[in-house]
């Protein structure tokens, strides 16, 4: 198939979303699909307030429209509810041309977590509703979110699952961490109010705390909590290595649709602490592969006796290729059969 695919989120942007769309444009073209994306890069546009690392483009849905024409595609799909995503929506509208969206982010969660105003989940949910209720397939990455969207009304929910690089992440001998004493418990992620980072830095547990990641809030965690180890961002194989070279990998997400770094984790052989919440219950086998508790410091303790196999061979259930299968099943032809 040509596939368009439309999204506020691209390079050099570092998240879930990305890198969801990168892997899934290379298993597609591997498998003989011909793709083009429509992204912001190269467009007038601004920057999120919270986000100044995402810049939002200004277009028109004429022109969307017009790059989407160009291509000749047999199949549209939607990935993000920003402007591109809205300009492509009203186009497709507008020219009875059917498509496909994705729920890759809680915003409701996210934007109350930054601006607790009453009334504010309820309005955006109203929003995500109005912009995915004319999709052919909204696809959610777990049965728990389909479940959410379903008990928020919307239609149509497709279940598109998630992978991760195997011979990326995988237990490794490289170990940048040895210096530190063990447990070495690693976080990856924006450094970011809603991420709810700080309760892992102040968990009242022995050993070294790791931070993978950036945002708005380092250099103030970094002052709070100096004996805890921020390494900025990492990429590819750096990152791949720290990673491996936990005892223990914590995630405190509570609103996340996936959490792709906790099955990045796993894959490195790396036993998982969380919250019982969608996301981690959908990838973590409580006891098995990891630990899930609303009590994180326990979570911890019962993670660090889970071993090195299970955890690698949770991870080894999930993959982009057959990930990349279920988004192109799913997907809809550009107009309905005659």
């Amino acid at each position: 198939m040509r596939i368009v695919i439309i999204s506020d989120a691209w390079t050099p942007q570092v998240n879930g979303v990305v890198r969801t769309l990168k892997q899934t444009e290379r298993e597609l073209k591997a498998q003989g699909h011909q793709l083009r994306f429509i992204v912001p890069q190269g467009r007038r546009g601004f920057a999120l307030p919270f986000y100044p690392e995402i810049r939002l483009a200004l277009v028109s849905a004429g022109a969307i429209g017009r790059e989407i024409e160009a291509f000749l595609p047999d199949a549209v799909h939607i990935a993000t509810e920003g402007p591109m995503g809205l300009a492509a929506r009203r186009w497709c509208l507008a020219h009875d041309v059917r498509f496909t969206t994705a729920f890759h982010t809680r915003h409701a969660e996210f934007i109350h977590a930054m601006l607790p105003l009453a009334g504010i989940q309820s309005a955006v949910w109203a929003f995500l509703k109005w912009f995915h209720a004319p999709s052919h397939a909204v696809m959610a990455p777990t049965a728990s979110m389909v479940e959410v969207l379903n008990a928020q009304g919307f239609d149509r929910v497709k279940l598109w699952s998630r992978g991760v690089d195997h011979d990326l992440f995988k237990p490794q001998r490289k170990n940048p961490l040895k210096h530190l004493p063990r447990p070495r418990l690693v976080l990856s992620g924006r450094v970011a109010a809603e991420k709810g980072i700080e309760e892992f830095l102040a968990l009242d547990v022995p050993g070294s705390k790791i931070v993978i990641g950036d945002g708005p809030l380092r250099k103030k965690l970094q002052a709070k909590y100096p004996q805890v180890h921020f390494t900025g961002f990492l990429h590819n194989g750096e990152y791949a290595s720290h990673m491996a070279a936990a005892d223990c990998f914590v995630f405190t997400g509570r609103h996340d649709t996936f959490g792709l770094v906790t099955l990045e984790a796993l894959s490195c052989g790396v036993p998982v602490a969380a919250y019982p919440v969608p996301g981690p219950r959908d990838i973590i086998e409580d006891g098995v592969s990891g630990a899930l508790d609303m009590d994180l410091e326990k979570a911890v303790k019962r993670a660090l006796k889970i071993t090195p196999k299970a955890a690698r061979a949770r991870a080894l259930q999930f993959s982009w290729k057959n990930a990349a299968r279920q988004f192109a099943d799913y997907l809809a032809p550009v107009l309905p059969s005659p």
